[in-house]
């Protein structure tokens, strides 16, 4: 079948090419990719940004996110049958969707919102289930708590406005001018433009912020907090809680070493700080399913690219250009 490859790692290390067609295991489900779309992490991956903790071995396809339908079902898979429309984040190690098929565990998929295209429930389960994870299981948002979303015009910052919106919080985020009105309209209460304005100089008092940034955005996000507060950054550096997530206590000592300089500033200030790193779930993308299908969550979809232009959806979103999820789409009724 044809897919794409990251045949060594770095920045030219993805390739087309023809690869064996995955079969199902007993506790698998075979889908025929429709949609897939583009993430941070697929950079990451490509680059080899995470290969002392995933350990993938080259060349492997890359991709964590599906929507699709259902060609084969293992002997132990008794949720989903063949023809169903699904859709999925699959677990780490396991990942490919830049293919025409992908065997998923079943622990990891789930019903495609039937409210959505399937190249609008591709561009979904790991924005929508990072967002989840971050402010539900992590952050334990109640309604009445204050929450800034870094880049709240992009793939993840979209969709956690709206999660957090949904649990009940006040939110503010950044955005350019250009995006004001569109963060507004996905339930923005307020609006932080970071090309006239710093977000430190005008926020306070915030129990979460989730920060994609990176450094200088994270450290000036721990003084907005108040006491007790929790700074969340999927960009890293990674914690000692990590490399538990990760089953590998031996790294503990790296990362604490790795995070050291925030975790210490963090403690002066009397606020916290977490690495996050989801993890694929296909109970709560049931879960998210039924929210999108009931309008409580919209995907935000810039733009599709056909899946014979994989690499250069993944330059547009690398070169900044995405303003939401770009989605490579394959077949008809996409």
């Amino acid at each position: 079948m044809k897919a794409f490859v990251v045949t060594r790692y770095g920045t030219d290390g993805l390739a087309r090419s023809e690869v064996p067609m995955p079969t199902a295991g007993a506790d698998d489900v075979l889908v025929e990719v429709r949609a897939a779309s583009i993430n941070p992490l697929d950079k990451m991956v490509r680059n080899g940004e995470f290969k002392q903790l995933l350990n993938y071995k080259t060349p492997f396809v890359l991709g964590h996110d599906v929507a699709g339908v259902v060609t084969q079902v293992g002997a132990n898979v008794a949720r989903f049958d063949v023809g169903d429309e699904v859709y999925s984040r699959p677990r780490d190690l396991r990942v490919g969707t830049f293919a025409e098929y992908i065997a998923i565990n079943q622990a990891d998929v789930a019903l495609k919102p039937a409210s959505l295209s399937f190249a609008e429930a591709g561009a979904v389960p790991l924005v929508a289930l990072a967002a989840w994870q971050a402010l539900v299981d992590m952050a334990g948002v109640k309604p009445g708590q204050r929450v800034l979303v870094h880049a709240g015009a992009g793939g993840l910052g979209s969709t956690v406005i709206q999660v957090a919106k949904h649990l009940g919080a006040y939110v503010a985020t950044t955005a350019h001018t250009k995006d004001v009105e569109k963060v507004t309209g996905l339930g923005a209460d307020q609006v932080v433009d970071y090309t006239c304005q710093d977000f430190a100089d005008v926020l306070t008092g915030y129990d979460v912020v989730l920060d994609s940034l990176g450094n200088a955005s994270l450290n000036k996000s721990l003084t907005i907090l108040k006491p007790g507060g929790l700074a969340i950054s999927v960009v890293g550096p990674p914690d000692p809680a990590f490399a538990t997530q990760l089953r590998q206590p031996l790294l503990k000592p790296v990362m604490a070493l790795l995070s050291r300089s925030v975790r210490q500033r963090a403690k002066k200030l009397g606020v916290r700080y977490s690495f996050f790193f989801m993890q694929a779930n296909g109970s709560q993308l049931e879960q998210l399913a039924d929210l999108y299908d009931s309008g409580v969550l919209r995907p935000v979809v810039d733009r599709t690219f056909d899946f014979d232009q994989t690499p250069d959806a993944m330059s547009y979103v690398e070169q900044g250009k995405a303003n939401g999820k770009v989605v490579i789409t394959r077949g008809e009724n996409t």
